[in-house]
């Protein structure tokens, strides 16, 4: 909405007073036209007074028709109107001369990095690594050498399969591809076991290659050798092998929760508030200084960099602070509403760590207290663990 006004100023807007018996139509066939007007205030039932731009107050007249209102301009506003009023006089050559200087001024920086890349991407991070790397707001575009950028980024970090960088009019565009992590690669010329990754029951042994250690029923932790890397003979004797095979297990998945049945817990009221800033290369102007009128409340920033052209940005950053309130109310649960609001907590947890396809069986645990109640829900996953490690003579 600032940015809206803002645009406002800059092309032109009238003061307007409405007078009619239906105003309140008049309102909403402006708002159903998408007629935008701010600063609206009425006087008596009849009257209203607001700003509209130059460019919707032509739109106006078949509103006003319809609602059999009369609009009058009371004043106008804006840079055309002050330009107009100043066309004959030095001041509006030298004002004219200062906005083109300043652009091509601006035009020579970097005033916004765009980043493009996967959720993987840590993107704080990555305009900090940037940054130490010689990209950052404000830089002259000339000294900002693209190309040794990139080479520092692919060679320091690991985790960037591709990277790449456009500057276009005041904007850094940053397009980056994560690079998979890889496994250990192990040749098919090296010894090795299969040594458990996971801890689980043991259901199925299929061995390839080499001496399977464990059998049908066995429990087996983490790092527990499976298949072993060698083979018996009567007369060959222990001879070293690559192990290759398939292990089928049960691995359980677990997670436990107290819940106190007596809860202080927050919510929104509906009340919200907003305050406006203005950045101007990190020097900010609030607008508005008092502070919050709610005791408790979560703030959210949106914040909106001033931009010309699609990338043609200005060192201007418009930040809408909303304040919305909360408060805080007390709440008993019976042991049974604690029980299944834990359990669906802890099944939506549990069920990102594995496929639910392979799940063989679900077990809750449930423990009542005086005040609590402890909940466990467990998993029986069917799996295939096992991972081969290079034997070490």
């Amino acid at each position: 909405m600032l940015i809206k006004i803002f645009v406002k100023i800059i092309l032109g807007y009238v003061k307007i007073e409405v007078e009619g018996y239906y105003i309140e139509r008049f309102i909403n066939i402006c708002m159903a036209k998408k007629i935008f007007l701010w600063n609206v205030k009425r006087e008596k039932s009849t009257i209203m007074y607001g700003n509209i731009g130059i460019d919707d107050f032509k739109r106006l007249t078949e509103v006003a028709k319809k609602t059999k209102c009369k609009v009058k301009i009371k004043e106008k506003k804006g840079v055309p109107f002050f330009l107009h009023k100043y066309k004959k006089r030095k001041i509006f050559g030298i004002f004219l001369c200062l906005i083109v200087f300043f652009l091509m001024v601006m035009s020579n920086f970097i005033w916004n990095i765009e980043i493009q890349a996967s959720e993987e991407i840590n993107q704080e991070e990555l305009l900090a690594t940037l940054e130490q790397e010689g990209l950052k707001v404000g830089k002259l575009k000339k000294d900002i050498d693209t190309k040794d950028i990139i080479n520092k980024l692919r060679f320091d970090r690991e985790d960037l399969a591709w990277v790449g960088i456009s500057i276009e009019g005041t904007n850094a565009i940053v397009k980056v591809v994560s690079a998979d992590k890889k496994p250990e690669i192990i040749n098919e010329e090296d010894y090795c076991n299969i040594v458990s990754d996971k801890e689980g029951m043991i259901v199925k042994v299929e061995a390839i290659n080499g001496t399977p250690l464990v059998k049908e029923g066995d429990i087996v932790k983490k790092g527990t050798v499976l298949i072993g890397g060698y083979l018996e003979g009567q007369y060959t004797g222990t001879r070293y092998v690559h192990s290759n095979g398939t292990i089928t297990a049960k691995v359980w998945y677990s997670k436990k929760e107290k819940f106190n049945l007596n809860q202080i817990e927050e919510r929104p009221t509906g009340n919200e508030e907003k305050k406006y800033c203005i950045s101007i290369n990190n020097f900010k102007i609030n607008l508005n200084k008092r502070v919050s009128k709610f005791k408790k409340y979560d703030t959210i920033n949106e914040e909106k960099k001033l931009q010309l052209f699609s990338n043609f940005y200005l060192p201007v950053e418009f930040i809408i602070t909303t304040n919305k309130e909360k408060e805080s109310i007390s709440r008993t649960y019976t042991p049974e509403e604690a029980k299944n609001l834990v359990v669906a907590r802890l099944e939506e947890e549990l069920e990102k760590e594995f496929d639910k396809e392979n799940v063989v069986d679900k077990h809750i645990n449930f423990y009542e207290s005086t005040n609590s109640v402890e909940v466990e829900v467990v998993y029986e996953v069917l799996e295939n663990i096992g991972t081969k490690e290079k034997i070490a003579f």
